[in-house]
């Protein structure tokens, strides 16, 4: 299945891209945003695009633009990249958080609980350990805080005591397996939803560490936008949009201090962020064409204050 970018138009607008700026594309996935981009820069325009999954850069290949340079890293090393190619800031920054449509649709990521596969869901196949090691090793404790706590599940408990029981019976190394378990163990379906759904959502945002590389690019971010850069962040998931709604929101009030505090109003860091507009949804015209897009939340705010 093509990869369809969501929000793509509301995104690339909040931009407002310089056609001679430079840009960071954080989550390449199969090029939807980065494309859109580079048809906004003029010959002087640059886009670092970054990605962890080797499957994504060996597509970005075909794309053959001088103007776009890719780079296979985690978007957390956004500073690390840019030093390595000597750029201190940038015009604007966009991230697209979770998972790619050809990582959902190609059963041997193991990304889906619709798809027969090796349990795997490591966005980088070459780092960390795949969700059957992690299934195999982990304790029933564990088990059921990851899928609580990232998966907002609340059958966890029972889902974890389910799969500690059936992985001693037999290894636990499909998706397919882990679906089958998961399902028996949830007893109140939500509509629409598979039972499964939450469960494979959690283990892949922990394996992959996806709130923690959020909580890390953020702060990075803002640090190397110029003064009226742009931050466009789209999630899909709730606990990545408060990240990020609470992040704006803190950098907007700048330093808060104690009140009473002798110090004076000079002295106080101000905000570096500055909110653009409310978060934008898809409209239900998109949604129809595009499902994934549902869930999809758009944050965009602008580098205000002195030299980053």
């Amino acid at each position: 299945m093509t990869h369809v970018p969501v929000l793509a138009r509301e995104a690339i607008e909040a931009l407002a891209i310089d056609p001679d700026g430079v840009y960071v594309d954080g989550t390449f996935g199969r090029g939807g945003h980065s494309r859109l981009v580079l048809e906004k820069l003029a010959a002087d325009g640059r886009l670092i695009a970054l990605d962890r999954d080797p499957s994504a850069i060996r597509a970005g290949q075909d794309i053959g633009d001088k103007r776009l340079t890719l780079v296979r890293a985690p978007f957390s090393r956004l500073a690390e990249v840019l030093d390595e190619l000597g750029i201190d800031v940038v015009d604007g920054i966009l991230l697209d958080i979770g998972v790619s449509s050809p990582q959902l649709d190609e059963a041997g990521r193991g990304f889906s609980f619709r798809l027969e596969g090796p349990l795997d869901m490591r966005m980088d196949p070459d780092s960390g350990i795949s969700a059957a090691e992690w299934v195999a090793q982990a304790d029933e404790d564990e088990i059921g805080e990851v899928i609580r706590q990232y998966g907002e599940e609340r059958f966890a408990r029972q889902i974890a005591h389910a799969i500690v029981a059936a992985r001693k019976i037999s290894p636990i190394r499909t998706t397919g397996q882990l679906a089958q378990i998961v399902a028996g163990a949830v007893r109140k379906r939500e509509p629409g939803q598979h039972p499964a759904t939450r469960t494979f959502q959690a283990i892949r945002i922990y394996l992959n560490r996806e709130l923690e590389e959020l909580e890390t690019v953020l702060p990075a971010c803002v640090q190397r936008l110029k003064p009226g850069g742009r931050l466009a962040v789209i999630s899909f998931h709730s606990l990545e949009d408060r990240i990020v709604k609470r992040f704006i929101r803190d950098e907007e009030r700048g330093e808060e201090l104690p009140r009473g505090l002798p110090v004076r109003a000079a002295d106080i860091k101000p905000g570096r962020l500055r909110r653009i507009g409310k978060a934008v949804r898809a409209t239900e015209a998109e949604t129809e064409l595009n499902p994934r897009a549902r869930s999809a939340v758009l944050r965009v705010a602008e580098r205000v204050g002195g030299a980053a």
